[in-house]
């Protein structure tokens, strides 16, 4: 059984699932209830009153609550603070910028391009150099600006759901038609299914995400070259991975599969491994091409001056950084086993955050546990929550929560 346009799942741990409805993985509005991006055909927003495109009418923009409580776990930020050093470092490099920002930035951000590629090599398992790697601000532009060059009017991309929401509604955003394609009951995505959508519906975009957002999945090797074989014969289309949580996997980066492939896009972040959210620079690697083809859509000077300083700067430190990915690895894994031996159903997750379940009513079971002060994420995949792993006492407060709900629940 396959999850697309509706989902039926069965429920274990003592939390009955009753909501057969299904998901995109969704934003969630301020008060923490989710959306898929529509308000249901019935409200309506302001802006519905402009001229603006029809695909946008009755639609919400993405966004997570931000609530004033302790314990915030819901937006898969990593919680360590940058280390003073690096505080330092960035003062210093935006310090040297800063003389010259009556001055245009380097448009092609060579020098970051150049650092990023070698850290891509050193930790990835695949040689890349500058030719191979394009960065923009956040992994989200990045994703447009793959969607303006291949994509756009009379266009079509596919992603297999509940996964990020983002890849629908930057296709939508560009003009993009979008397609939902099939999962496994178990979050993985049906590969058989998956090349019978690919093959139908012949999309110019195939977006596979690994580790998944927000079931936690990873996906193997074997599955993206499936997909791609599928989708260079229906196509050939742009496949595009990615990897914005690849750091805290359990498994290799799929970066070395970019070989020899020309359609195979590789995308990462600095918001979550780097502790950058803030920064907001994402990258991608893919043969040169690529890169020279979304320069055709970028727009001039994009990345500031003082953006390539700070992201420099991070990347001076990397082993630190990463340090700190070791430790969230192995908090989300003692996430993950306390909340199995509290009976909970918890999907095997290869990035910063743990989905869990099930429960009868997903946004009840979210508001018990914002009453404990700890906010978590409901992103609409019925009878599940989603939490990010933070420091071990946000997550000890957030264990003491959930097992306080449990016992409240088995009483």
């Amino acid at each position: 059984m396959t999850h697309s346009s509706s989902n039926s799942t069965n429920s274990t741990g003592g939390f009955s699932n009753t909501d057969g409805s299904d998901s995109t993985g969704g934003s969630s509005n301020t008060d923490g209830s989710n959306s898929t991006g529509t308000t249901g055909g019935t409200a309506r927003n302001a802006w519905d009153e402009l001229p603006i495109r029809d695909e946008l009418r009755g639609q919400s923009p993405y966004g997570a609550p931000q609530l004033d409580v302790p314990v915030r776990l819901n937006t898969n930020e990593n919680p360590y603070p940058l280390p003073e050093a690096l505080v330092d470092r960035i003062a210093e490099r935006v310090r040297e910028a800063a003389r010259d920002l009556n001055r245009y930035p380097d448009r092609d951000a060579v020098e970051l391009r150049t650092e990023l590629a070698r850290y891509l090599t050193r930790t990835a398992g695949h040689e890349v150099g500058l030719a191979n790697v394009w960065a923009a601000n956040g992994s989200n532009e990045v994703l447009q600006q793959l969607l303006q060059t291949f994509g756009g009017p009379g266009r079509t991309a596919i992603g297999f759901e509940p996964s990020y929401s983002m890849h629908a509604l930057i296709s939508r955003g560009t003009g993009t038609g979008w397609i939902s394609g099939p999962r496994k009951d178990d979050f993985t995505i049906d590969v058989a299914a998956a090349r019978a959508a690919i093959a139908e519906h012949r999309p110019d975009v195939v977006f596979i995400t690994s580790p998944n957002n927000p079931t936690g999945t990873a996906v193997d090797a074997g599955t993206v070259l499936a997909l791609y074989e599928a989708a260079q014969a229906a196509g050939p289309s742009m496949v595009v991975v990615d990897e914005a949580y690849g750091e805290f996997s359990h498994h290799p980066s799929l970066l070395p599969l970019i070989g020899g492939r020309r359609n195979l896009v590789l995308s990462r972040t600095m918001s979550k491994a780097f502790g950058a959210a803030g920064l907001r620079l994402g990258y991608l690697a893919a043969d040169p091409a690529v890169v020279d083809a979304v320069q055709l859509v970028r727009l001039p000077y994009h990345l500031s001056s003082v953006t390539q300083a700070t992201a420099l700067a991070a990347l001076e430190h990397t082993d630190t950084l990463l340090g700190y990915v070791g430790r969230l690895k192995d908090e989300r894994d003692r996430i993950v086993a306390e909340l199995r031996a509290l009976g909970f159903d918890v999907t095997d997750s290869d990035a910063n955050f743990v989905q869990f379940g099930r429960f009868a009513d997903s946004h009840t079971a979210w508001q018990q546990i914002l009453d404990r002060g700890v906010l978590v994420r409901d992103n609409g995949v019925p009878g599940w929550l989603r939490v990010s792993a933070g420091t071990p006492a946000e997550n000890d407060a957030f264990l003491a929560a959930v097992r306080e709900l449990k016992k409240e629940h088995d009483a």
